[in-house]
């Protein structure tokens, strides 16, 4: 357990024992006191028989108790005074540092270990034993998100997602790179996709205007065992990444949402580069300018309604009947069909999928 702590707990149990309180080592240095200006003195007293016993001494003015930590530090508290107030109040104060270490520990090993079952760096067997030595609960959902600053205030992120869940017990909120942070999220039971999303959203909220930063959030899906956090942390990590491939406008994404995007996200990418040769002809698709591209986006929006996509780009309905006519012409499929229009729409997304991430030869 850090000095810093300590030196925020001394003067609180100080307050309640109306006595100076301290921690010293077995040398005697002081490295926490609820007086500060002692801190870093070095005291004269022979302490070798304060660490052999768990029993309160009186040792010069002042009493002593050593500290049980799971550290295995060597470490003793001091109350100011020879009476039994100070051996009472000298065995009270050790015995919550030593519950408090005992917290401390437990909760950095179960962070730890939260960590290292979602970097998948723990064999499932070991996960099983660990989910009971620190009294997981194994039959509540939880899922990951990974919140992506893009600007690498991670600090500010970090801060402002333990801010908005405190409770340690159930949620961990993780340090993963410069720019990732990953929160594993206990759920109800109740709990959906779109919860999820909500959830996620009031996250960017509380970060956005704080720390002037848009961070980008994937969302895993909901597990119901720790063993299944690795796949959920992968999920969040796929999300981000089919997202500025696919979809670059949105900041939240969530992969029960990603449909068809996730598909051609995890096939090979020399079978789509094939994929786009034999759906259209070399340099076809290439062909088509930015106005026609335009009109297939609204067409295919528009449930490949010709009426309702005339109406909404504000063209006479056979202006669009000869744009369409036209990438008959230029592709081959007419996408009024609904055939030919579903072979488009994935064509242009492996199209977008390679433009970002280009086949190297």
């Amino acid at each position: 357990m850090s000095n810093r702590l300590y030196q925020g707990m001394l003067p609180r149990l100080a307050e309640t024992a109306k006595r100076c309180i301290g921690t010293v080592d077995e040398e005697g240095n002081v490295f926490a006191c609820s007086d500060s200006s002692r801190v870093g003195e070095t005291r004269k007293e022979n302490l070798s028989a304060v660490f052999l016993t768990s029993e309160p001494l009186i040792v010069g003015a002042n009493a002593f108790c050593r500290v049980d930590n799971q550290s295995g530090t060597s470490m003793a508290l001091f109350v100011q005074g020879d009476d039994d107030h100070a051996l009472q109040s000298a065995a009270f104060c050790a015995a919550a540092l030593s519950c408090v270490e005992e917290f401390a520990g437990e909760r950095y090993d179960r962070l730890n270990f939260i960590k290292n079952v979602i970097l998948d760096n723990i064999l499932p067997g070991d996960i099983y034993l660990r989910t009971r030595e620190l009294h997981f609960n194994n039959e509540v959902p939880r899922a990951v998100l990974l919140i992506r600053s893009v600007d690498g205030n991670t600090e500010g992120v970090y801060s402002a997602t333990q801010t908005l869940f405190p409770d340690k017990a159930k949620d961990f909120v993780i340090n993963i790179s410069e720019t990732d942070i990953a929160l594993v999220k206990e759920l109800r039971s109740d709990m959906e996709g779109r919860d999820l999303e909500k959830l996620a959203r009031s996250i960017a909220d509380a970060v956005s205007p704080q720390y002037e930063t848009q961070p980008h959030i994937g969302i895993g899906t909901t597990v119901s065992t720790i063993q299944d956090l690795a796949a959920s942390f992968k999920e969040a990590q796929v999300s981000l990444e089919v997202g500025k491939v696919f979809d670059t406008e949105k900041k939240i994404i969530s992969y029960d949402y990603l449909g068809i995007a996730r598909l051609i996200y995890q096939l090979p990418k020399r079978l789509c580069g094939m994929f786009l040769q034999e759906v259209f002809k070399r340099g076809t698709i290439d062909s088509l300018d930015e106005e026609t591209l335009f009109t297939i986006q609204k067409f295919f929006e528009n449930n490949l309604n010709v009426s309702e996509t005339s109406r909404r780009l504000f063209v006479h309905r056979n202006t669009l009947v000869y744009r369409l006519e036209k990438i008959k012409k230029l592709t081959g499929l007419d996408l009024r069909e609904f055939d030919d229009a579903i072979v488009f729409k994935v064509a242009l997304m492996v199209k977008k999928y390679l433009d970002a991430r280009p086949i190297r030869y």
